[in-house]
């Protein structure tokens, strides 16, 4: 078999490696949702209307959650059979190569540890709104302490925390969207604005192909962390049934709230708007959100939305803590990181990766405050597309995990959960990352080629590349055999 790290098939088997099945329906449905609800919907849906259009914002969003619908279902698959910390590290050693699985791992790790660092600059610029005189690196210190505390203690302490920051963000959008569909019917706010801002200008599809194919790219960028899921899997309560549970419905809340966002923003704020071109998170006053709200005449619509912008911050470092220590502390189990990673306290906390995870963090925050943040700005660009990557492993993981279940005598009825439309789910959602990571870079395909911009955009893609041929030249493992694949629910 190949080398396969820990894997907790029922709650025994997870007291006894450590961790604890803490985690129950509601916490999973909120990290997913979570880890998808960020300044990518709050802030850069406003940019991305103004690039594309609406229909063009809309036809890219939808698309984006096609692909995430598909690579959820191939997720539900594999973490109802196999639900382990290690997930996508788990998944790729078992059924693909583990060097995959090793690249996969340090890749998603690093991820996480790096977007800590990135929200950490990130809380600073918020809380400056308010408080415009206190240095940034006391409020991104607060953070960090926040974040250290809340993964310090039990993993219900996690779940917790990230239940009341999700359900903050989702609470905004809800009432965005029921304050956006008054306006658009001009029950609130004025006259109803029809199809004004649709059809002026260049229409709903603005800048053609390469306007919406764009907006791709950033859709991608703003449905990353639904993947948490399968991370929280190895300490959720009764796997089987509370994972479904949260696959089949957390897909279609998240595309709500995106594509009703996006048609909300379409009706009410025309894509000339030069408030939406400037969205940014430093200045929450342009922030579509904001725009809508004090459009519906809300008192201190820029304080609320701040403080709802400030809470999606925390959650995507909370989630962000989260995920890369329990990856860390499966890796170790696995002989992949060093064995110290695999320890966990008496709460079923691993303290080590944890304090490792966080120091990683911060220490790249302060890298930040270096010179021109030139190392800074270098390690957020090689994680840029880490998610995307781990995206097409969890495919290409599923696709060759039910290849592997079919050959060696299996049945489908034999699945906790079953994913819909395979094979091609998994080869269509594949296909569909493959060309959003190509993609990262419009200029190539217009004729211009600077060396040093494709550097700095693939060199996330190139790292993984690096680490994966690493792993295979000096362990010289090979690739899995599908007949022979681990697809045990424990690693006895």
């Amino acid at each position: 078999m190949s080398e396969t790290p820990t894997a907790v098939g029922t709650h025994a088997d997870a007291e006894e490696k450590g961790l604890k099945r803490r985690l129950g329906t509601r916490h999973l449905n909120m990290i997913a949702i979570g880890g998808a609800i960020g300044t990518g919907l709050l802030v850069a849906t406003g940019g991305s209307i103004s690039t594309a259009g609406p229909g063009g914002a809309l036809l890219a969003y939808g698309a984006i959650g096609i692909m995430v619908f598909l690579l959820m279902q191939s997720l539900g698959e594999m973490s109802t059979w196999l639900p382990t910390a290690g997930s996508f590290e788990t998944w790729a050693t078992r059924w693909v190569s583990p060097s995959f699985g090793f690249a996969t791992g340090w890749n998603y790790w690093f991820n996480w540890a790096i977007t800590l660092a990135a929200e950490l600059v990130a809380v600073a610029l918020v809380m400056r709104y308010w408080l415009p005189d206190v240095p940034s690196w006391v409020w991104s210190a607060i953070f960090l302490t926040i974040l250290f505390v809340a993964n310090a203690f039990t993993v219900r302490g996690f779940g917790e925390s990230e239940f009341a920051f999700a359900l903050v963000k989702v609470v905004a959008v809800v009432v965005f969207l029921a304050v956006g569909v008054l306006m658009i019917f001009g029950i609130i706010a004025g006259p109803a604005p029809g199809f004004t801002n649709w059809t002026a200008g260049e229409g709903p599809f603005v800048n053609g192909f390469f306007g919406t194919f764009s907006i791709m790219m950033i859709a991608g960028f703003s449905f990353q962390g639904t993947e948490l899921l399968a991370v929280a899997a190895g300490e959720a309560d009764k796997p089987e049934v509370t994972i479904p549970r949260a696959v089949r419905t957390v897909f279609f809340r998240i595309t709500l709230f995106y594509i009703g966002a996006i048609i909300v923003i379409g009706f009410l704020l025309p894509y000339t708007d030069p408030h939406l071109l400037a969205s940014e998170i430093e200045d929450v006053a342009v922030s579509p959100f904001t725009l809508i709200f004090e459009k519906a005449g809300i008192l201190g619509a820029a304080s609320v939305m701040n403080a709802v912008i400030l809470t999606a911050i925390l959650s995507a470092g909370n989630s962000g803590l989260y995920a890369s220590s329990r990856m860390l502390y499966a890796m170790a189990l696995s002989g992949k990181a060093p064995k110290i990673f695999a320890r966990v306290n008496k709460r079923g906390v691993p303290m080590p990766a944890v304090i490792a995870t966080t120091a990683v963090g911060a220490f790249a925050f302060l890298t930040s405050l270096i010179g021109d943040g030139a190392a800074y700005i270098w390690l957020i660009t090689v994680s840029g597309l880490a998610g995307f990557i781990v995206w097409a492993g969890i495919a290409w993981s599923h696709y060759r995990f039910r290849k592997a279940f079919i050959l060696q005598g299996h049945d489908v009825s034999e699945l906790p959960f079953r994913s819909k439309f395979f094979p091609l789910g998994p080869i269509v959602a594949f296909l569909m990352v493959v060309v959003v990571i190509a993609g990262q870079n419009l200029d190539i395909y217009a004729g211009i080629l600077d060396w040093q911009t494709v550097l700095s955009t693939y060199i996330g893609l190139i790292a993984f590349l690096a680490l994966w041929a690493g792993h295979k030249i000096v362990t010289k493992a090979p690739a899995v055999d599908l007949a022979t694949a681990d697809l045990s629910r424990t690693d006895d």
